[in-house]
């Protein structure tokens, strides 16, 4: 059952990620949101969970793993996403890798609209080998053949500091939309030392300010240490894992999980209101984008302990 005009407004997410599969094929030492032995998502599974998350009232999808480019049928999905079910935006997250100029102009006829790669750095380490050295190739394969935008996200945390600028200005020259973010722990949580987040300051004052941004959190979050915002995780924005499971977002599927088959309206509208501890050190800036445009609505009150 669709949900109507007047609450689609009120509760329907904004942005929705939903995993394609969970293998990819690095293996970060910050991430927890992968392995490299999962089989991908079969494709009717997946076209059922976006019809529910269209009927859900979503305003955008974005498709994310693992590496949703090891996924076969992953411009089927964009092409569905597109011209079936219609999302007013069909984006993904990707590191890069398989980005060969065939499935770039797969992904063209599909009708996707944007892409994400973070950059961690230039060189590889014991860390990341998400750097520069290892996709300059590929990143110009999509300068020269994707119709879709692509922005380059630079990581401040995993590499030297001084790393982060080239990979911005590599960004800029190709025309890529720039961006910065800061590395988190495995709960979302700001981890970084005082060169990084030096570093960090100084790299974005050279980036022109985009809405995602706007509020100035990580600013505030380094100052003082917390950012107190109004989460609206389950509600605004939703995160849909390989097993079909909702939560907050990546870092809490211990923490609140339900099958989206089962999701409806009472469910955006109770997270919508529901308080999460997690939310005044969350440094997830697509949680925190979904749910600004909502700041002036109540929020339960944390439970006294």
């Amino acid at each position: 059952m669709k949900i109507s005009f007047l609450n689609r407004v009120r509760f329907s997410p904004w942005f929705t990620q939903l995993v394609i599969l969970r293998r990819c094929n690095l293996s970060c030492g910050y991430c927890n949101e992968f392995d490299n032995t999962s089989a991908p998502i079969p494709l009717e599974t997946l076209k059922a969970r976006l019809k529910k998350i269209k009927d859900l009232g979503a305003f955008s999808i974005n498709l994310t793993g693992g590496e949703p480019t090891m996924h076969p049928d992953l411009p089927e999905l964009v092409r569905y996403c597109r011209q079936e079910l219609q999302f007013l935006r069909t984006s993904m997250i990707s590191n890069g890798f398989y980005m060969k100029p065939e499935l770039i102009q797969a992904l063209n006829e599909a009708g996707l609209q944007d892409i994400q790669i973070s950059i961690d750095g230039v060189k590889p380490n014991r860390t990341t080998v998400k750097v520069l050295d290892s996709l300059r190739e590929r990143l110009t394969d999509l300068k020269n053949h994707a119709k879709f935008k692509v922005v380059v996200s630079g990581v401040v945390g995993s590499c030297p500091p001084a790393e982060s600028f080239e990979v911005i200005r590599f960004a800029k020259d190709l025309g890529f939309k720039p961006r910065v973010l800061l590395i988190h722990d495995h709960d979302g949580q700001i981890q970084l030392n005082e060169e990084q987040l030096k570093a960090f300051q100084t790299i974005k004052e050279q980036i022109p300010k985009s809405f995602p941004e706007f509020t100035d959190y990580r600013d505030q979050m380094i100052r003082e240490g917390t950012a107190p915002f109004k989460c609206r995780a389950g509600s605004r924005y939703l995160y849909i894992d390989e097993f079909g499971k909702v939560s907050w977002c990546s870092q809490t599927r211990q923490v609140f999980s339900k099958d989206l088959m089962e999701y409806d309206y009472s469910d955006l509208r109770r997270e919508f209101y529901s308080y999460k501890s997690c939310q005044d050190r969350c440094t997830l800036g697509c949680v925190r984008a979904s749910s600004s445009v909502d700041g002036w609505r109540r929020q339960e009150q944390p439970v006294a302990h």
